[in-house]
């Protein structure tokens, strides 16, 4: 899952590179791994910690998530050449966010998203539910702010050693 989000995340840039996508997998790894560790152990505590009907659902969130945001600031760094390192990358990281932000905004006002509807269809209290949607939308969150902002460090990182 982690490779192949790295390598989707890669689509909005115009140089396609191995270390852009190794970046890209490393950066949603870094985080997303940690992430679903904390979620799935700590939060949840499922057991066993391997349990596939929690693992692939969370992750594929955790990572979906994830490449769109490096996605995001990545087409954004690309695009803010004149500007200087600095300020693209802060320009990158705050349209990466933009997505989340408005998502987190919306909860419950204007859409009632996937968790949250399936687990009250299924019977649910509505209040369990709306406590696993704040999970979800933290977790979100969370992965997505740092998987854009490891992955800006690499690229100012690599935009420095090139002058």
């Amino acid at each position: 899952m982690v490779l192949i989000a790295g390598y989707i995340s890669l689509r909005p840039f115009k140089e396609k590179s191995v270390y852009l996508f190794a970046i890209a997998a490393l950066s949603i790894f870094l985080v997303g791994i940690p992430t679903l560790f904390i979620v799935t152990q700590f939060v949840i505590q499922i057991h066993p910690w391997f349990n596939p009907n929690f693992l692939i659902p969370l992750g594929g969130m955790i990572f979906a998530n994830s490449m769109n945001s490096i996605s995001l600031s990545g087409e954004r760094f690309d695009n803010e050449n004149n500007l200087s390192i600095d300020e693209r990358i802060n320009t990158a990281f705050k349209a990466s966010l933009i997505p989340i932000t408005n998502s987190l905004f919306a909860v419950g006002l204007v859409s009632l998203p996937g968790t949250m509807t399936g687990m009250i269809l299924s019977g649910v209290s509505p209040i369990i539910a709306v406590k696993y949607q704040i999970m979800v939308m933290c977790m979100i969150f969370g992965s997505t702010g740092i998987s854009s902002a490891i992955f800006l460090s690499f690229m100012k990182a690599r935009e420095t050693s090139k002058n």
